[in-house]
């Protein structure tokens, strides 16, 4: 079963909330949520490319998935939740932003984010199947919905080669396409 976006913003500020006490998990759904990356590139991050970052600053990566080049751009949201996390945990340059807490220099794995993402649904008693993709997912939706933004621009932030793909990502759902129909010309 696919995983789903979080689509309800009251959801998505209960899970900011939930996080307040753990700044590295609060910093993690933040730029998971802000930034539509996958979750594999966010957890390769090192401290050194994000340290001093500021609003409107630049990232470049190269997905994992696809090899293509990326970037971050660093929001007031993403800057936020980074000097909070910097400031706490205060980290080593050559450590993984990202950072597990079982393995010596070794960032969390997609398992353990997709073991958290449930956790925080849960704890807030949102029904449905999350995992660490509804991050990503969470972004598309919401840029869609909140911001109007067309689905030619979202695959291409998304690096998504189908638009039968990005179109999943948006979580279009039957009862809005019933709602078009309702629209007089």
């Amino acid at each position: 079963m696919k995983v789903q976006p979080i689509t309800d913003l009251r959801h998505v500020r209960s899970i900011k909330r939930l996080l307040a006490d753990s700044p590295r998990d609060k910093c993690l759904y933040i730029w998971g949520i802000n930034s539509g990356l996958r979750i594999q590139d966010l957890l390769a991050l090192r401290v050194a490319a994000v340290r001093g970052l500021k609003l409107g600053d630049r990232i470049s990566i190269q997905e994992k998935k696809t090899g293509k080049p990326n970037v971050i751009i660093a929001n007031k949201e993403i800057v936020a939740a980074l000097e909070e996390y910097l400031a706490i945990a205060q980290p080593e340059d050559r450590h993984y932003l990202f950072k597990s807490r079982k393995t010596a220099n070794s960032p969390l794995t997609t398992l353990s984010v997709t073991k958290k993402v449930k956790a925080w649904a849960a704890a807030i008693n949102l029904k449905g199947n999350y995992g660490c993709h509804s991050l990503r997912k969470t972004w598309t939706y919401h840029q869609r919905r909140e911001y109007g933004v067309s689905w030619e621009v979202l695959a291409k932030r998304l690096n998504h080669s189908s638009p039968s793909v990005t179109r999943r990502y948006m979580g279009v759902q039957d009862e809005e396409v019933e709602e078009v129909l309702m629209n007089s010309l």
